[in-house]
């Protein structure tokens, strides 16, 4: 990042920032980003593992998911508090600043991702002692797609890559379309086997939870083209 509190300072004919204060931002930048690129690898492995546990109809696999959200949310909290006390002790400004509230909503996205990967490990739960539904494959294919996303754009985070970051949103576009084509497939088989009506209820909500999952990545993905260029952006018209 270039602009700092201490080039605000000497810009209004005050004394820069000491190197030691710098250091202490720096450090507490830097600590605030690991638990955001933490929470964003820790979204990513739920997401496969609630698939997983969905593909093997395995309980007990769906339910560590569900537990395990609490470390996102508890990274997210921990996030929050950092940020506001950099803001409060810090008063950064300018490129600083805008580092700042986007790795605080960055950080929101990606707990509510948690959330929603821990609503897919529900239906898998719910769906584990049903007769089994066709196509589930289609599912696992959304569960993969919506994984890449968040991958991809996490690393466009990495980088403050707006160009990055919009192919990743683009991407969300075969989500939706895969959305669609599993919503419409399901609700046949449903239409035509009344015994498949609740494991098909169980996989839509999975399904429309996966596909909330590819907007919020399309939200950091407009979060980073902010970082990068000042500039808000609607990237999902």
């Amino acid at each position: 990042m270039n602009e700092s509190n201490g080039e605000t300072n000497a810009a209004k004919g005050g004394l820069p920032a000491p190197h030691g204060i710098r250091s202490s931002y720096d450090r507490s930048l830097e600590e605030i980003k690991e638990g955001v690129l933490r929470m964003g690898g820790l979204v990513e492995e739920q997401i496969r593992a609630a698939i997983a546990a969905l593909n093997s109809r395995d309980i007990a696999a769906a339910q560590k998911v569900i537990e395990s959200d609490r470390a996102i949310n508890e990274l997210q909290r921990s996030a929050t508090q950092l940020i506001a006390e950099a803001i409060a002790m810090q008063g950064p400004v300018a490129r600083d600043l805008r580092y700042l509230l986007t790795l605080d909503h960055v950080a929101y996205e990606l707990e509510r991702m948690g959330d929603h990967a821990s609503s897919v490990a529900k239906q898998a739960r719910r769906i584990a002692p049903l007769p089994p539904i066709g196509h589930g494959d289609r599912l696992s294919e959304l569960g993969v797609q919506v994984a890449d996303l968040v991958r991809g754009i996490i690393r466009a985070l990495v980088d403050a890559d707006d160009v990055a970051a919009r192919r990743v949103a683009g991407l969300d576009d075969e989500v939706d379309r895969s959305y669609r084509t599993f919503f419409d497939e399901t609700l046949k088989q449903m239409r035509d086997d009344s015994t498949k009506v609740d494991a098909g209820t169980a996989m839509l909500f999975a399904a429309h939870y996966l596909e909330r999952i590819g907007d919020r990545v399309t939200n950091i993905a407009e979060d980073i083209v902010f970082l990068a260029s000042g500039e808000v952006e609607d990237l999902n018209p």
